[in-house]
């Protein structure tokens, strides 16, 4: 079955379409389609695909280069398909509704509807890139996003990016990194009934525990914008059998450092905290600054308005930082709602997003 997308319906009608086809992660076809679809007659677009990731770009010749992107994919369904509205049709249920499909609508919409023939009222004062990309809630090896850095990276070039992931119509700035490692404690195994001839790890891996007890929080200001790091135990592992004193204890801790830290610098700051237990780095993914202070950041924030907060968690805006590009989130969905099965956005949020994006790229 084809489907077919309304590029001139409201926003609220096209989000309500968008979460009607089903795209859980890797089933994204049918959506890319659709989307491929709407966006190939326009006139003032260039539309490439690669897999179920679309990019659509307009070529007046700018000096200006913006990025908006948004992923296609949706955690799997709960019941919450097909999308309904309230009876005041002030706010759309479905599954993707908040993350990130009503961001999307907003993309869609401003690339049908911002012509890019400059004789034209309508036409952005910046030329525009608009992403849509596949598997973002899963493995980063398929990430739509992540695969066309790595392919086509002349794609994604730009003075400045945004994701239109839920963020509640406020700009949150950059991104935190992520890294996680398992710290061990060692000890010597013997049988429970002579314990005193070994050493319990598991009790030795009370002082790594210590460690995270005590341990206080940087809350450094990037680029304006503060953020507030985070360290946790998040798993536990160890023991033999029901009479060993076990010789091995591994405690795994999820690190959420500030963008003015790199990957690599977190890790040195693990390794140097946890320095009298082995610590084995099992994955890290770097922040991004939010690069505010660019004349491009500058401006979408005035054009937007409120007060920018730093994003307290990590996005694909890292993608971009990657490629030397300052990014935000800014998007329509409500964060909290993510992938919960009622997960719902406002209506008004969708217009207004789209409202104040399309004032800052005709401006």
């Amino acid at each position: 079955m084809d489907h077919e997308l309304n590029l001139d319906a409201d926003g609220a009608t096209l989000t309500a379409a968008l979460t009607d086809i089903a795209s859980v992660s890797g089933e994204e076809k049918p959506l890319a389609d659709a989307i491929e679809r709407a966006l190939a007659p326009l006139p003032h677009l260039t539309v490439d695909r690669f897999g179920n990731t679309l990019v659509a770009r307009t070529s007046l010749g700018h000096q200006e280069r913006v990025v908006l992107a948004g992923h296609i994919d949706t955690v799997p369904l709960a019941g919450n398909v097909p999308s309904s509205f309230n009876p005041e049709r002030t706010r759309l249920t479905g599954c993707g509704t908040s993350d990130m499909k009503s961001g999307v609508a907003v993309q869609l919409r401003l690339a049908a509807g911002l012509t890019g023939t400059r004789s034209r009222p309508n036409a952005p004062s910046r030329d525009v890139t608009y992403v849509f990309y596949e598997c973002e809630e899963v493995d980063v090896a398929r990430n739509g996003l992540f695969k066309l850095s790595r392919s086509a990276p002349e794609l994604l070039a730009g003075d400045f990016a945004v994701l239109l992931e839920p963020s509640g119509g406020a700009v949150e700035g950059g991104c935190q990194g992520t890294l996680r490692a398992a710290v061990t404690a060692t000890g010597v195994r013997a049988h429970t009934a002579r314990s005193w001839m070994g050493r319990n790890a598991i009790h030795e891996a009370a002082e790594i525990l210590e460690v995270l007890r005590s341990w206080e929080a940087r809350t450094p200001v990037v680029d304006g914008l503060e953020y507030h790091e985070g360290l946790n135990a998040v798993a536990i592992s160890g023991g033999v059998a029901g009479n060993v004193v076990p010789d091995s204890c591994t405690v795994t801790v999820n690190y959420r450092f500030a963008p003015d830290r790199s990957g690599g610098e977190a890790e040195a700051y693990i390794r140097s905290l946890f320095s009298a237990w082995e610590v084995s780095l099992l994955d890290v993914a770097g922040g991004a600054r939010p690069g505010l202070s660019f004349p491009a950041a500058a401006a979408f924030v005035a054009a937007v308005g409120g007060t920018p907060r730093a994003k307290l968690g990590w996005t694909d805006v890292a993608r971009f930082a990657e490629l030397g590009i300052p990014a935000v989130n800014y998007g329509p969905g409500i964060p909290d709602l993510a992938h919960t099965p009622g997960e719902y956005v406002e209506v008004a949020a969708i217009a207004e997003c789209e409202s104040r994006l399309r004032a800052w790229l005709g401006g």
